[in-house]
């Protein structure tokens, strides 16, 4: 009497049931639309990653950072560069700046936390900042500052003294001591920027990330070809 003949087995060592036929079972292929899907899924995360985490779009909305930058930039924004560490191994491992005097941030605004500013660091902490007839000093010694624009120039002939009539934050100011972990902020344009002059020191927890460079910008006229600004593309910001 004959035996019966086992049935093949698939490449898994499992018996094939498929009717005897020998033929391996189908294998499971995931739909094309189901591929297009899990991409896409894929690139959302990586961007919230990276927006969240690396690098943030913004757009200049105001002139107080004038001449530097201009109504109608869009920045990219480092978040990395700032960020802090929390051992000597990784900040040793990981790109990480410290602020500098300088730097061009953006930061929560310290009295509206969900609106974002952009400015420049001017005092560090423990420097003691004062304002004399529109010349910023620090510890006493003037600041060289060739990124300044006025709208109303320093008045001639006055040397720096301090006025203690004059109350107009624009011409004089302090002195004031920058608190530990704090800093002093200022706009390009002293004559039209709401800065630390008013709303006081900027806490460090508050800075999202350094300005790199303008990656696109428009002129008065958004939306048009002829209001683009292609002299700023791709222009670094100092």
């Amino acid at each position: 009497m004959k035996n019966a003949q086992a049935a093949p087995r698939t490449a898994n060592g499992d018996r094939n049931t498929e009717q005897g036929t020998g033929r391996p079972e189908p294998t499971y292929r995931k739909s094309t639309a189901r591929e297009y899907f899990e991409s896409i899924c894929v690139a959302v995360i990586l961007a919230l990653f990276v927006r969240t985490f690396i690098v943030q779009a913004f757009k200049i909305p105001t002139g107080s950072m004038e001449n530097n930058l201009l109504i109608g930039d869009h920045l990219l924004v480092n978040k990395f560069v700032f960020a802090p560490t929390l051992t000597a191994a990784e900040n040793t491992l990981l790109p990480i700046d410290p602020i500098a005097r300088g730097n061009i941030i953006v930061f929560k605004y310290p009295e509206e936390p969900e609106r974002d500013f952009i400015k420049r660091v001017i005092g560090l902490p423990g420097e003691t900042i004062e304002l004399r007839n529109k010349k910023v000093y620090i510890d006493n010694r003037p600041l060289d500052e060739p990124y300044v624009h006025f709208l109303f120039p320093p008045d001639e002939g006055e040397r720096g003294e301090a006025d203690a009539n004059d109350f107009d934050v624009r011409r004089q100011y302090g002195p004031v001591t920058v608190p530990a972990g704090h800093y002093f902020m200022m706009g390009d344009n002293r004559d039209n920027s709401q800065d630390s002059r008013y709303w006081g020191f900027l806490p460090r927890e508050y800075v999202k990330g350094k300005a790199l460079f303008v990656y696109f910008s428009f002129g008065e006229e958004p939306g048009l070809l002829s209001s683009v600004r292609w002299d700023r593309i791709l222009h670094q910001i100092h």
